[in-house]
Protein backbone atom coordinates (compact mmCIF):
# COMPACT_ATOMS: atom_id res chain seq x y z
CA UNK A 1 0.00 0.00 0.00
CA UNK A 2 1.43 3.47 -1.33
CA UNK A 3 0.76 5.63 1.99
CA UNK A 4 0.56 9.55 1.31
CA UNK A 5 3.40 9.97 3.50
CA UNK A 6 6.60 8.87 2.56
CA UNK A 7 8.55 9.37 6.43
CA UNK A 8 5.38 7.42 7.52
CA UNK A 9 5.48 4.38 5.87
CA UNK A 10 9.39 4.57 6.28
CA UNK A 11 8.51 4.16 10.26
CA UNK A 12 5.71 1.26 9.26
CA UNK A 13 8.76 -0.51 7.40
CA UNK A 14 11.75 -0.02 9.88
CA UNK A 15 9.35 -0.61 12.87
CA UNK A 16 8.01 -4.29 10.80
CA UNK A 17 11.79 -5.34 11.11
CA UNK A 18 11.57 -5.69 14.96
CA UNK A 19 11.50 -9.25 15.76
CA UNK A 20 7.50 -10.12 16.78
CA UNK A 21 6.29 -7.40 14.99
CA UNK A 22 4.35 -8.20 11.78
CA UNK A 23 3.11 -4.99 9.36
CA UNK A 24 -0.40 -4.59 11.43
CA UNK A 25 1.55 -4.07 14.65
CA UNK A 26 4.21 -1.96 13.02
CA UNK A 27 1.21 0.19 11.33
CA UNK A 28 -0.67 0.77 15.05
CA UNK A 29 2.99 1.51 16.32
CA UNK A 30 3.35 3.81 14.15
CA UNK A 31 0.30 5.54 14.65
CA UNK A 32 0.44 5.50 18.31
CA UNK A 33 3.54 7.43 18.12
CA UNK A 34 2.30 9.88 15.40
CA UNK A 35 -1.06 10.64 18.52
CA UNK A 36 1.99 11.08 21.47
CA UNK A 37 3.53 14.57 22.53
CA UNK A 38 6.53 15.51 20.65
CA UNK A 39 8.29 15.28 23.66
CA UNK A 40 7.43 11.63 23.91
CA UNK A 41 8.97 11.02 20.57
CA UNK A 42 11.99 12.18 21.12
CA UNK A 43 12.42 10.46 24.47
CA UNK A 44 12.09 7.21 22.84
CA UNK A 45 14.65 8.56 19.53
CA UNK A 46 17.14 9.47 22.29
CA UNK A 47 16.96 6.39 24.23
CA UNK A 48 17.16 4.08 21.30
CA UNK A 49 20.43 6.72 20.23
CA UNK A 50 21.80 6.36 23.81
CA UNK A 51 21.71 2.52 24.23
CA UNK A 52 22.87 1.89 21.28
CA UNK A 53 26.16 4.48 21.91
CA UNK A 54 26.42 2.94 25.23
CA UNK A 55 26.38 -0.58 25.53
CA UNK A 56 28.41 -2.91 24.83
CA UNK A 57 29.59 -6.09 25.76
CA UNK A 58 31.44 -7.75 29.09
CA UNK A 59 35.20 -8.31 28.17
CA UNK A 60 35.01 -10.98 31.06
CA UNK A 61 31.39 -12.95 30.89
CA UNK A 62 30.01 -10.94 27.63
CA UNK A 63 26.95 -10.00 29.39
CA UNK A 64 26.10 -6.19 27.78
CA UNK A 65 26.74 -3.40 29.97
CA UNK A 66 28.09 0.05 30.12
CA UNK A 67 31.20 0.11 32.18
CA UNK A 68 33.71 -2.92 31.75
CA UNK A 69 33.57 -5.42 33.35
CA UNK A 70 29.92 -5.15 34.17
CA UNK A 71 28.43 -4.94 37.43
CA UNK A 72 27.88 -8.28 38.08
CA UNK A 73 31.50 -9.49 37.38
CA UNK A 74 33.03 -6.49 39.79
CA UNK A 75 30.98 -7.19 42.44
CA UNK A 76 32.85 -9.29 44.97
CA UNK A 77 29.73 -10.62 47.01
CA UNK A 78 29.10 -12.92 44.56
CA UNK A 79 30.22 -16.65 44.50
CA UNK A 80 33.49 -16.81 42.14
CA UNK A 81 33.41 -20.12 42.05
CA UNK A 82 30.20 -20.60 40.44
CA UNK A 83 29.67 -20.08 36.92
CA UNK A 84 26.05 -19.89 34.94
CA UNK A 85 26.15 -20.15 30.96
CA UNK A 86 23.43 -19.27 28.99
CA UNK A 87 23.04 -18.27 25.80
CA UNK A 88 22.20 -14.61 25.22
CA UNK A 89 22.93 -11.62 27.17
CA UNK A 90 18.76 -11.36 27.87
CA UNK A 91 19.18 -15.11 30.19
CA UNK A 92 20.83 -13.21 32.37
CA UNK A 93 17.72 -10.75 33.20
CA UNK A 94 15.61 -13.82 33.65
CA UNK A 95 17.66 -15.48 35.81
CA UNK A 96 18.30 -12.04 38.08
CA UNK A 97 14.88 -11.61 38.80
CA UNK A 98 14.95 -14.85 40.69
CA UNK A 99 17.05 -12.85 42.83
CA UNK A 100 18.63 -16.49 44.44
CA UNK A 101 21.20 -17.15 42.22
CA UNK A 102 24.70 -15.92 43.54
CA UNK A 103 27.53 -16.65 41.28
CA UNK A 104 28.88 -15.29 38.20
CA UNK A 105 27.83 -15.47 34.37
CA UNK A 106 28.90 -16.23 30.80
CA UNK A 107 27.36 -15.22 28.16
CA UNK A 108 27.85 -17.59 24.58
CA UNK A 109 26.49 -15.88 21.71
CA UNK A 110 24.34 -18.52 21.06
CA UNK A 111 24.05 -22.00 20.57
CA UNK A 112 26.21 -24.65 18.57
CA UNK A 113 23.92 -25.17 15.50
CA UNK A 114 26.06 -26.80 12.42
CA UNK A 115 23.21 -26.49 10.13
CA UNK A 116 23.13 -22.84 10.39
CA UNK A 117 27.05 -22.89 10.56
CA UNK A 118 27.53 -22.29 14.10
CA UNK A 119 30.66 -24.15 15.24
CA UNK A 120 32.30 -24.02 18.49
CA UNK A 121 34.50 -21.36 17.10
CA UNK A 122 31.68 -18.68 16.46
CA UNK A 123 30.50 -19.07 20.01
CA UNK A 124 32.61 -18.03 23.61
CA UNK A 125 33.64 -21.35 24.15
CA UNK A 126 36.80 -20.58 24.23
CA UNK A 127 36.69 -17.63 26.98
CA UNK A 128 34.61 -20.18 29.14
CA UNK A 129 37.36 -22.56 29.25
CA UNK A 130 40.17 -20.16 30.09
CA UNK A 131 37.47 -18.97 32.84
CA UNK A 132 37.09 -22.37 34.32
CA UNK A 133 40.95 -22.46 34.87
CA UNK A 134 40.62 -20.01 36.83
CA UNK A 135 39.49 -21.90 40.54
CA UNK A 136 35.86 -22.40 39.12
CA UNK A 137 34.21 -25.46 40.58
CA UNK A 138 30.93 -25.59 39.27
CA UNK A 139 29.36 -24.96 35.62
CA UNK A 140 25.65 -24.74 35.57
CA UNK A 141 24.35 -24.78 32.42
CA UNK A 142 21.18 -22.66 31.34
CA UNK A 143 20.97 -23.18 27.72
CA UNK A 144 17.73 -23.71 26.22
CA UNK A 145 15.88 -26.93 26.36
CA UNK A 146 15.77 -27.39 22.59
CA UNK A 147 18.06 -29.89 20.44
CA UNK A 148 20.92 -27.20 20.28
CA UNK A 149 20.44 -26.28 23.67
CA UNK A 150 21.11 -30.04 24.50
CA UNK A 151 24.14 -30.26 22.09
CA UNK A 152 25.58 -27.25 23.10
CA UNK A 153 25.23 -28.26 27.13
CA UNK A 154 26.70 -32.01 25.94
CA UNK A 155 29.78 -30.34 24.03
CA UNK A 156 30.63 -27.90 27.13
CA UNK A 157 30.38 -30.38 29.87
CA UNK A 158 32.75 -33.34 27.66
CA UNK A 159 35.33 -30.19 27.48
CA UNK A 160 34.52 -28.97 30.97
CA UNK A 161 34.87 -32.00 32.58
CA UNK A 162 38.45 -32.79 31.92
CA UNK A 163 39.11 -29.70 33.54
CA UNK A 164 38.15 -30.75 37.05
CA UNK A 165 34.91 -28.60 37.34
CA UNK A 166 31.55 -29.82 38.40
CA UNK A 167 29.22 -29.49 35.36
CA UNK A 168 25.56 -29.15 35.72
CA UNK A 169 21.88 -28.44 33.63
CA UNK A 170 19.07 -26.42 34.97
CA UNK A 171 16.21 -29.05 36.00
CA UNK A 172 13.77 -29.75 33.34
CA UNK A 173 10.42 -28.32 33.94
CA UNK A 174 10.74 -25.81 31.04
CA UNK A 175 9.18 -26.59 28.30
CA UNK A 176 10.88 -27.76 25.10
CA UNK A 177 11.79 -25.64 22.51
CA UNK A 178 11.21 -22.69 24.68
CA UNK A 179 13.23 -19.51 25.33
CA UNK A 180 14.40 -18.93 28.91
CA UNK A 181 13.13 -14.87 28.76
CA UNK A 182 9.73 -16.35 28.19
CA UNK A 183 9.46 -18.99 31.71
CA UNK A 184 7.95 -17.51 34.17
CA UNK A 185 9.75 -16.91 37.30
CA UNK A 186 8.93 -20.00 40.00
CA UNK A 187 9.35 -22.76 36.96
CA UNK A 188 12.80 -21.56 36.12
CA UNK A 189 13.59 -21.12 39.88
CA UNK A 190 12.96 -24.49 40.19
CA UNK A 191 14.49 -25.89 37.21
CA UNK A 192 17.96 -23.77 38.61
CA UNK A 193 17.29 -25.42 41.78
CA UNK A 194 16.89 -29.09 40.56
CA UNK A 195 19.48 -28.77 38.43
CA UNK A 196 21.41 -31.86 37.63
CA UNK A 197 25.52 -33.75 36.98
CA UNK A 198 25.49 -33.91 33.34
CA UNK A 199 26.61 -37.01 31.98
Amino acid sequence: MNLSSPSLEKLIAELAKLPGIGRKSAQRLAFYLLKQPQEEVENLARALIEVKQKTRTCSVCFNLTEGDPCPICRDEQRDRQTLCVVEEAHDIFAIEKLGQYRGLYHVLGGVLSPLDGVDPEHLHIRELVERCRQNVKEVIIATSPSAEGDVTALYLAKLLRPLGVKVTRIARGIPTGSDLEYVDEMTLLRALEGRSTLE
